[in-house]
């Protein structure tokens, strides 16, 4: 009997497809610019900068985000970033991730020779390398932020407002029929509440607010809370989502950012809210998206009705078969393949993959890639063989890379 994609991504989540193998193509398995014009002077079709030959080349599933509802992470997919022309040679990408509409309007404050200081489209101060700007990728030094105090959170909060008509797609119900008739899993981002204010304040400053201003994250979680809250309900009711998503990047390499005690009291029952309201919709695929090492915040997430949690990176001490063990099919999995092995060369691949995915896939509820973005420093021939060796474990027959 065939299975549609989105019954198979369901199946797989809830564990009912054990040796499945599914390579998603949409957030978990993502390069960047650079390293695909690298693999184009490796001998690699010049197609591949193109994602929709890219997807097909690799035979990676389609997801399709909500990212024409203005609501969280992924309002853009990869390559996609509309961009704008500042004026002297110099172009930048209307920013993902944020919720914010209207955007910034981007401006140049000053530039050198190499680098270019300007406002983006999120609001913040940033000074990034000319280079860096014309390959759409690197991350720029960050120097200022739009949020300071209550003054300028009740300035900015007007921007996260649900019924801002640019929020939405002009023509609602044509696009609740094209949606709907979509073949692949669809995703909703969720925001965020953690990452997101600390986009909007700043790293170090966010850390010092939970002290001196608690009153004021509240707020900004509150607002947040609202907003997707009002945007489950709009677009719950005509469509129907396979996977609800939060974007956190809340944890570094030896534990989270701030402590669980204070994801308890601030996030967690706001998590809860958002969740309970989704499983009201029948949505129960709920993803977090987290760098860094995740151990002590899983059990929280997973409290709070988040199940389904990527990239799980290796060098921040995250062990995907040690936590299947432990949580069993409470979590769903994604990532967790060293992205170092595949710069180390086929023995370190092979090694890497056969130690996790031969385990992990018969399992069930997992969806391998390298646990972040694919860097250069990969080479073409060694993200073949990964994927063959992926394939070959799931008993695929391998792909030619002609």
């Amino acid at each position: 009997m065939n299975v549609s994609p989105k019954e198979r991504f369901l199946d797989i989540c809830h564990f009912k497809r054990p040796g499945d193998l599914c390579m998603l193509s949409t957030g978990i398995n993502r390069f960047n610019d650079q390293t695909l014009r690298k693999w184009v002077k490796q001998g690699t079709p010049e197609q591949i900068l193109n994602e929709c030959f890219c997807v097909d080349y690799f035979q990676f599933e389609r997801t399709r985000w909500l990212r024409e509802i203005r609501s969280g992470d992924a309002a853009w997919d990869w390559q996609e970033h509309p961009k704008i022309d500042l004026g002297h040679g110099i172009t930048v990408r209307v920013e993902a991730l944020l919720p914010v509409v209207p955007a910034y309007e981007p401006r140049i404050i000053s530039e050198d020779e190499s680098t270019v200081t300007l406002i983006n489209t999120r609001g913040q101060t940033v000074k990034s390398l000319k280079e860096a700007l014309k390959l759409g990728w690197g991350m720029p030094r960050y120097l200022d932020w739009p949020v300071k105090d209550r003054a300028t959170w009740n300035e900015y909060k007007k921007r996260l407002d649900p019924n801002t008509p640019e929020r939405w797609p002009s023509d609602w119900n044509a696009y609740v029929q094209k949606m709907n008739g979509k073949s692949e899993p669809l995703s909703l981002p969720e925001g965020s509440f953690y990452g997101f204010l600390r986009e909007w304040v700043g790293c170090e400053r966010i850390l010092y607010m939970f002290y001196d201003d608690p009153g004021l994250i509240e707020d900004m979680m509150e607002q947040m809370l609202y907003l997707e809250t009002e945007v489950i309900k709009r677009v719950l009711k005509d469509i129907k989502v396979q996977q609800a998503s939060f974007w956190e990047d809340m944890c570094y390499k030896a534990g989270p950012l701030i402590s669980p005690a204070m994801v308890r009291k601030f996030m967690m029952p706001r998590y809860k809210k958002i969740t309970d309201l989704l499983h009201s919709y029948g949505v129960d695929v709920i993803y977090l998206d987290s760098d860094g090492n995740l151990n002590e915040l899983i059990p929280l997430w997973l409290e709070s009705g988040i199940n389904f949690i990527w990239p799980f990176e290796v060098a921040a001490h995250n062990d995907a078969v040690a936590l299947r063990k432990k949580y069993g099919k409470d979590l769903i999995i994604a990532g967790a393949i060293d992205k170092r092995a595949l710069i180390k060369g086929k023995e370190a691949i092979r090694e890497e993959v056969m130690s996790k995915v031969p385990f992990l896939l018969e399992q069930g509820g997992y969806f391998p890639s390298v646990d972040h973005a694919v860097p250069p420093d990969v080479t073409f021939e060694n993200y073949c063989y990964y994927i063959n060796l992926i394939r070959e474990v799931a008993g695929l027959e391998k792909l030619s890379f002609q």
